[in-house]
């Protein structure tokens, strides 16, 4: 079958890069309109570039981390790619799916979802894993996905983590990080919610595959991973349970680093704080 055709809606040069804004028709989320942004440094002119992939969090779509991480600057001089995904698929149409803020539209999870009422439109753990780089080198752009790292806020580093952790063995990605991220769910409001009403198993089923703090504890072989966060939403992340659950699956702090930070907020205010330490540890797993 015939990758759909990527359509540009917009192109900005920044960073001696471009900035570029596609959509298409995706038969992942049953047949919707799926838009996502790319970021391709000077140097892609020259042929394929590492990708560094960013999910947002809760009410996000494609364009807050390209227009307010501040991830540019960094990824150009080190010559690596940033893909922006949505955060949900939009326009489905289900009844409910926009009534509040940290479910449905927007809040997709970065799940396949399998409660019937949602399974045809929230897939989108395969449409960034599958889709997104089969339509992207469908369209010839110079993003080499065998070099490819993952990265999130909140609820998008819930999908970074465990993203990263359940491909291990298939090597997809080759490091992790996150900023404030929902690291434990199936104990946060915003990840029972979710589960509850994605998933046809709830919270149990959700334990295999959708829980970091789960997955670090069963995983033995090496990691690379960075966590920032704020000491806010405490009771929404559990960063504690994910280290210790690390530490003593024998992760130690250059495997699992985990780093707290008084006196920031939740918002993209500290992520830019941090967003050059983020692309400069990737940076060391892309380019090897």
């Amino acid at each position: 079958m015939a990758s759909p055709a990527l359509e540009q809606l917009s192109t900005n040069k920044t960073y001696d890069g471009q900035l570029i804004k596609y959509k298409f028709k995706s038969a992942v989320l049953g047949d919707l309109i799926a838009q996502f942004n790319i970021f391709l440094p000077a140097n892609a002119a020259q042929g394929k570039v590492p990708v560094l992939v960013y999910l947002a969090g809760l009410t996000c779509t494609e364009d807050n981390g390209a227009q307010k991480g501040g991830f540019m600057r960094d990824a150009a001089a080190q010559g690596i790619a940033l893909l922006f995904p949505d955060t949900s698929p939009r326009g489905a149409g289900i009844e409910g799916e926009d009534t509040d803020w940290d479910f449905g539209s927007g809040a997709g999870f970065y799940l396949n979802a399998t409660n019937p009422k949602y399974s045809k439109h929230y897939k989108m753990l395969t449409h960034i894993t599958e889709e997104l780089p089969q339509v992207i080198e469908a369209a010839g752009v110079p993003i080499d996905f065998k070099r490819q790292s993952v990265f999130g806020h909140s609820m998008g580093g819930h999908g970074a983590l465990t993203f990263y952790l359940s491909t291990l063995s298939s090597k997809q990605y080759r490091s992790a990080s996150a900023f404030s991220p929902i690291c434990n769910p199936m104990l946060a409001p915003w990840g029972e919610k979710a589960f509850k009403g994605y998933l046809a198993g709830g919270i149990e089923e959700a334990r295999e595959r959708y829980d970091a703090t789960e997955l670090i504890a069963k995983t033995k072989e090496p990691v690379h991973i960075l966590i920032d966060y704020a000491n806010n939403f405490l009771y929404q992340l559990h960063p504690d349970n994910f280290l210790k659950a690390a530490r003593d699956a024998g992760h130690d702090e250059v495997q699992v680093r985990v780093r707290s930070h008084e006196g920031y907020d939740h918002s993209y205010y500290f992520i830019a704080t941090f967003a050059a330490d983020h692309i400069h540890f990737h940076a060391n797993f892309l380019k090897a």
